[in-house]
């Protein structure tokens, strides 16, 4: 701070300018210096405050390793230290990020891509509030009243219960016979899920067979190991006799016997019938969670139907009776919100007026950010990643907070160039309220509206994590970086497009929001089924076309992978490097597997030794012993054409590629993976690297190559340009020719217009979402469209390709 004095008049006082800034305001960055997380190389950047920052570059180029796993985390990390140590007991431990600076930091609230829970009892309106403000409205104003709050929610079950209680009074032992009951609003039937699963018999076992003869088909239940022992000395039934031939009284100890102590060669065992037991083992978890040969046995032998009970309202019958002008919650859940909204904006009750301003705000931010075609009933589970993102972003919307941090993970996913105007809006207003915003992102249109952008690269994988651009749009558009190459990119429209070899015929769909649609969808060529978010794409492509023979879909789902999961044994490459290098060594194939015989004895084949630390973050070592490669020193010993199994493991996919195809080490099987991996533009990664360091893009390209395998006739893709920069889009759209120019059937549900340019058939839904949407409003030529722009869409590609 400038201070002055007069030099003839020495006993004058210093003059403090008015205008100078108080010290307090010098801190307007966010230092980032030595960030080393996965591929960083000594990144070090200085974000503005209190501004939008965009953070582009390929995909796996790092991005969000310097803005998730270091910014955020760190700050998140240093909240959760100013806890109670028991609090933080309760809390997960983070690890500080790998950075030798981080200053300025703010706190950081994250909006992330991550699915919202499978839970079966989370929907819509439980994960954002809305559905709690409802039941205090139905407790206040439902006519009958029923109850308190708790008596419309279908996760309360209702329970009552009495017995003697004993106290003193007046120094003597009181007995008094108490009573209680608990209105809750769970549907009894259902337990509060909305369906009743149904258990397909003869999926569970071969009636013609006997159990000893192998007639159980549920995984895991052999008669070899302790199932085999309980069923042989439980005395049920005879284990000889095929089960056809059971009593009634045997078959129902068979199926539906509640657990029972038995004994069994002096060693106390819980017998337990088939279908309780395997309810609580396999139906009663997240189906996505289950390994892929429980999955597929679990979808064969339950249909799910509504309950017949609360018509799959999950509610009781009192809770539904109990109505506000005519309409009960059931009603109102089911409502599109932007109904709801509306109806809730009619309600004028001054005592509780301010529960109804707050839900109305909650309600028509769902409108305002593009989702007010969903319903509160809607279950999270079913929710794609960028509408889970949009949903979290609500509590948000209304905050009083200032100065904080936000880090959004591509909040563009998944919506129409017209929503995406919207959401950036959205972005704009957080930030003008006085806080940070910071976004990864790949569109264009979201990029644009950036006060500052950081370009991360050049390449991806080893060959990126370096800043090569940090400045304005306009400077990125001439920094001749791959982003700054690309950034004013417009894939022209197709001068000829192909013919159809045939077509699916949809006729009649109703799902969800389908009104009554009829369309062929072309065979034979590249068709893209577009329209703004919640019209319907979805709908159409995954709910009316038979997900039968020759039909291979690639949906949003997230890979399920823990840190000893990757490339390798996701995609089924390890089976045959293992089996190569056991043939060539004549030893087990288990040798060549981290996760078996192969470990190394101090880590367990993890590569690194993890000490749990309590509520403090645990640290990971590298293994002294194998020192990081996972494997015993003996069976580093074998080699195949020169390399052990912790080098090939260690191999980047085109150098692998290279490896397999010829040599001595010539490999069809593997070298027939690692091709389909560098097809989808993940030539760079290595084929051991842990599944929980790849980014949001290449885990959808991973997935990709994997179902590429697949032999099928028609690919159903569902946004596969999510976390795709705009260089990989051009990879993309040339996989997409060479797997049509193979024979094959390629229907992509697709928002960005490079892809829809490049189509030879749009399917454009609308014109709106929720009910205002589920007609098709244009089916031909992208050509056709851009003449016609009679769509919103045909708007954004007209201007998307100059037209």
């Amino acid at each position: 701070m400038s201070t002055t004095t007069s030099a003839d008049e020495p006993d004058a006082r210093p003059v403090t300018p008015h205008d100078a800034p108080h010290v307090a305001d010098s801190h307007e960055l966010i230092r980032v210096h030595g960030a080393r997380e996965n591929n960083l190389k000594d990144v070090g950047i200085e974000i503005p405050k209190r501004r939008l920052t965009v953070f582009t570059g390929v995909s796996g180029s790092g991005k969000t390793s310097l803005v998730f796993n270091t910014i955020a985390a760190e700050s998140q990390r240093m909240i959760n230290e100013t806890y109670s140590t028991f609090v933080q007991g309760f809390m997960p431990a983070q690890a500080r990020p790998d950075v030798d600076v981080l200053e300025g930091l703010t706190t950081a609230i994250i909006v992330d891509q991550q699915r919202m829970g499978a839970d079966p009892r989370s929907t819509v309106g439980t994960a954002t509030d809305a559905h709690a403000m409802l039941r205090i409205l139905f407790s206040r104003l439902g006519r009958p009243h029923i109850g308190s709050p708790q008596a419309f929610s279908f996760n309360v079950a209702s329970i009552s219960g009495g017995g003697a209680v004993k106290y003193e009074r007046g120094g003597k032992t009181v007995k008094e016979r108490r009573s209680f009951t608990i209105t809750g609003g769970m549907c009894p039937r259902c337990e509060g899920r909305g369906t009743v699963s149904d258990i397909d018999l003869t999926e569970l076992y071969d009636a013609d067979k006997s159990l000893n003869e192998g007639a159980l088909k549920i995984p895991g239940y052999s008669m070899d190991g302790w199932y085999g022992r309980i069923f042989r000395g439980c005395g049920y039934f005879d284990p000889d006799k095929p089960i056809r031939k059971y009593t009634k009284k045997e078959l129902d100890d068979l199926l539906h016997r509640e657990p029972t102590k038995i004994k069994v060669d002096g060693i106390n065992l819980t017998y337990e019938g088939l279908i309780p037991r395997i309810q609580k083992s396999m139906l009663s978890k997240d189906v996505d969670s289950l390994q892929p040969h429980v999955r597929a046995f679990v979808t064969r032998a339950t249909t799910f139907t509504v309950c017949p009970d609360c018509d799959g309202t999950r509610l009781t019958e009192a809770a539904r009776s109990s109505k506000i002008d005519g309409i009960s919650i059931a009603d109102a859940c089911a409502m599109q919100i932007s109904d709801l909204a509306a109806w809730v904006r009619g309600l004028d009750e001054p005592s509780v007026a301010p529960l109804l301003a707050k839900l109305a705000h909650t309600l028509d931010s769902f409108v305002e950010i593009g989702l007010g075609y969903l319903s509160l009933e809607r279950p999270s589970g079913t929710l794609s990643g960028g509408e889970a993102q949009r949903v979290k972003m609500i509590r948000h919307l209304g905050s009083s907070l200032t100065d904080v941090t936000y880090v959004f993970d591509e909040p563009t996913i998944g919506l129409h160039p017209h929503d995406i105007q919207r959401m950036n809006g959205l972005l704009l207003r957080l930030r003008d309220k006085g806080n940070t915003v910071l976004v990864v992102e790949h569109k264009p249109e979201a990029i644009a509206i950036a006060d500052h952008v950081v370009d991360l690269g050049p390449g991806a994988g080893t060959n990126g994590g370096t800043v090569c651009f940090e400045g304005t749009v306009e400077g990125l558009r001439a920094s001749g970086t791959v982003t700054g190459r690309h950034l004013d990119d417009r894939a022209a429209l197709k001068k000829a497009v192909r013919e159809p070899t045939g077509k699916l015929e949809i006729r009649g769909a109703s799902t969800h929001n389908l009104q009554d649609v009829d369309v062929d969808i072309p065979l034979g060529v590249l068709t893209v089924v577009t329209g703004v978010a919640g019209s319907g794409k979805s709908s159409l492509v995954h709910g009316s076309i038979p997900a039968g023979a020759g039909v291979v879909a690639i949906d949003q789902g997230a890979i399920r992978g823990s840190r000893r999961s990757n490339p390798a044994t996701y995609t089924g490459l390890l089976d045959p490097i293992r089996k190569a290098f056991a043939k060539a060594n004549g030893v087990k194939p288990a040798l060549f597997s981290a996760n078996s015989e192969g470990a190394c004895p101090a880590c367990n084949g993890a590569g690194v030794v993890y000490t749990d630390l309590a509520m403090m973050a645990g640290v990971a070592v590298t293994c002294e012993e194998c020192e990081g490669r996972r494997f015993q020193e003996a069976v580093l010993d074998y080699r195949l054409g020169g390399r052990n199994i912790a080098e090939v493991l260690a191999m980047p996919v085109a150098e692998a590629e290279e490896f397999f195809g010829d040599g001595e080490a010539r490999l069809p099987a593997a070298h027939k993976i690692l091709r389909r991996l560098a097809d989808v533009g993940l030539g760079y990664l290595g084929i051991g690297q842990p599944l929980t360091t790849l980014s949001g893009g290449e885990r959808q390209r991973l997935k990709l190559a994997t179902h590429m395998g697949e032999d099928g006739g028609v690919y159903v893709l569902d946004e596969p340009t999510a976390g795709l920069h705009l260089a990989d889009v051009e990879q993309l759209l040339g996989l997409l020719d060479r797997l049509v120019d193979a024979g094959k059937s390629v229907i992509v549900i697709e928002h960005h217009q490079a892809v829809m340019a490049h189509a030879d058939w749009i399917i454009d839904l609308g014109p709106g979402a929720g009910h205002d949407g589920g007609r098709v409003v244009f089916e031909g030529t992208p050509a056709d469209l851009v003449a016609a722009r009679s769509t919103l869409t045909g708007e954004h590609l007209a201007a998307y390709v100059g037209g």
